[in-house]
């Protein structure tokens, strides 16, 4: 065990390096790592009154300044956490997962702040919402990329915009188009992918899907009932129509990955669409096994080759990576607990949460490579459920 600990605290050190060069002061540097081991400490909020307590300090103002006034870039930062994971988790058949979770905060002066609906809460709720991109393959999965949602009042209100510090001419941009951005980003990078996930909320914006196309990237994005899909004769059809006007036989139960209390099982049936150029349009549908099922569909995008039942549900079942990704980084490294008002707090303290996420992910891979033990999901190819819970308590000791 005493091995095993102190392999990993190794890691969290070889994590902090990739972005130890951005501090130009010896002071940042070692309080950017001395606040990376908080974030995976047993604090029981990871803000910056407990942090400091932690670091045996008898006020929060150098872990203020850490987010605040110390002279380093964060997105520098990002980009370095997100080369660390592409190093260890890296699968030319990776997923890129845009999704979006909600901070719930109290007030009107952190920002981007307003009562919104938020899957956190599963209601409207005053908070905050990040849009955020996760590299998930058969290694691990772990969060990439972020960006915090502006609403359109909060862009529109200079004042506001002012107080709370954010950067001049930044402008409205919907979920959608902050998850292109963070693709965007991934490609100029030139990191190692094969497709793009994402729920209904990027899968329903028709222009995201155009971009994906344009640049011939593959997706499989999840879309509303009453999204239409053209059918080879050129006429426009609901996806809910075409799934319920199938026969029996067209379904087949499939798993889409381990989940916490097993095989993820449904039923699944694909429609080909009309091809271009080699690449393949069509409709996956998912049907839950109830006596009353419940359905959700995707569009897809892809090679023809690569259109196939098996391939396409392999890809729909790994966007779950991102939600473990929110509970494991908010659960464990404090992803949502920080108390910062400004824009560039708010990035600072996600950035270094990924970080942090990021490292217990890589162990976490490393751990399965290790083991000489394979559990059905790995013989399935599929990465079980992330242990944070475990890797944290052993990382801190």
């Amino acid at each position: 065990m005493g091995k095993r600990s102190s392999g990993w605290k190794r890691e969290v050190l070889r994590a902090h390096e990739r972005i130890a060069r951005l501090f130009a002061r010896s002071e940042a540097r070692e309080r950017s790592l001395a606040y990376l081991q908080g974030l995976l400490s047993g604090c029981e909020r990871k803000n910056g009154w407990q942090l400091a307590e932690w670091m045996g300090e008898v006020a929060p103002y150098r872990v203020q300044h850490l987010l605040d006034r110390a002279r380093w870039n964060a997105d520098a930062a990002r980009d370095q956490v997100r080369a660390y994971v592409v190093e260890q988790l890296c699968s030319p058949e990776a997923v890129l997962i845009a999704d979006e979770t909600g901070f719930l905060k109290k007030g009107m002066h952190s920002v981007g702040v307003k009562r919104q609906y938020t899957g956190t809460a599963g209601r409207i709720e005053n908070s905050q919402v990040g849009v955020f991109l996760c590299y998930g393959s058969d290694k691990g999965a772990a969060l990439v990329d972020r960006e915090l949602y502006l609403p359109e009042e909060w862009a529109a209100d200079e004042d506001r915009c002012r107080a709370a510090a954010v950067p001049e001419g930044t402008e409205f941009a919907t979920k959608p188009e902050l998850a292109r951005r963070m693709i965007e980003r991934a490609c100029v990078a030139g990191v190692p992918f094969g497709w793009v996930a994402a729920d209904e909320v990027y899968g329903n914006n028709s222009k995201l899907r155009q971009w994906l196309e344009q640049r011939r990237l593959s997706y499989v994005l999840a879309v509303a009932s009453d999204q239409r899909l053209r059918w080879p004769d050129g006429k426009q059809r609901r996806v809910d129509q075409i799934a319920h006007s199938l026969p029996a036989l067209a379904w087949e139960r499939l798993s889409a990955g381990a989940g916490s209390k097993g095989e993820r099982l449904y039923d699944w049936t694909l429609i080909p669409g009309w091809e271009e150029h080699g690449l393949r349009h069509g409709l996956l549908v998912r049907r839950s096994l109830e006596e009353q099922p419940e359905y959700a569909y995707y569009l897809f995008y892809a090679p023809t080759p690569k259109a196939r039942l098996e391939t396409l549900v392999r890809v729909a079942g790994q966007r779950w990576q991102i939600e473990q990704a929110f509970q494991a980084a908010k659960g464990e490294c404090g992803l949502d607990h920080y108390e910062v008002r400004h824009w560039q707090g708010w990035y600072r303290h996600i950035t270094l949460a990924m970080l942090a996420h990021a490292a217990l992910a890589v162990l976490r891979a490393q751990g399965e490579k290790n083991s000489r033990r394979s559990g059905p999901a790995q013989r399935a190819g599929v990465a079980p459920p992330a242990h944070a819970p475990a890797l944290a308590q052993l990382a801190r000791r």
